[in-house]
């Protein structure tokens, strides 16, 4: 379970009545769920998966729920929010699918933007999703000469 935080559960409980006015944002911010709501649906979607991709799942969210916990800056929260709710939306959808998980690629723009950290992290869960499914390809830790911005 994720410990409790107060910077979360404020916002939490006041995250529609701050939101800015703009109609846009507003709407958007309508479909963005409080991040503890966000967390338990996150967990709830993963058990209509097998359970290997279930378990990997359910630590990569309880691991990236806990790393942002401390995240005080509202623009952030709000950005972490709805890349979850995203995951989210296609996950419930993917559920509805009868020919099953369908997954999709990541955007060559996006990867552009990434820090290093990012990157490096991104290759971790590559390596974990590989140790799941095919443990003989799975390496324990990346080249020496590995470079983040050429891994994808």
């Amino acid at each position: 379970m994720l410990p409790s935080s107060s910077v979360w559960m404020q916002m939490s409980r006041v995250w529609r009545s701050e939101m800015p006015i703009n109609p846009l944002v507003k709407t958007a911010s309508n479909m963005l769920l409080p991040p503890l709501q966000l967390y338990r649906s996150l967990l709830r979607a993963h058990r209509s998966l097998p359970p290997e991709m279930r378990a990997l799942g359910d630590d990569y969210v309880k691991a990236e729920f806990r790393r942002h916990q401390k995240i005080d800056n509202p623009l952030q929260i709000v950005a972490f929010c709805s890349q979850w709710k995203m995951y989210l939306d296609s996950l419930q959808a993917d559920s509805k699918n009868p020919d099953g998980l369908r997954g999709m690629s990541l955007d060559p723009s996006l990867l552009e933007k990434f820090s290093d950290e990012q990157l490096y992290q991104l290759y971790e869960l590559k390596l974990a999703t590989e140790e799941v499914f095919d443990p003989e390809r799975a390496q324990a830790a990346p080249p020496a000469d590995y470079d983040p911005s050429k891994a994808f």
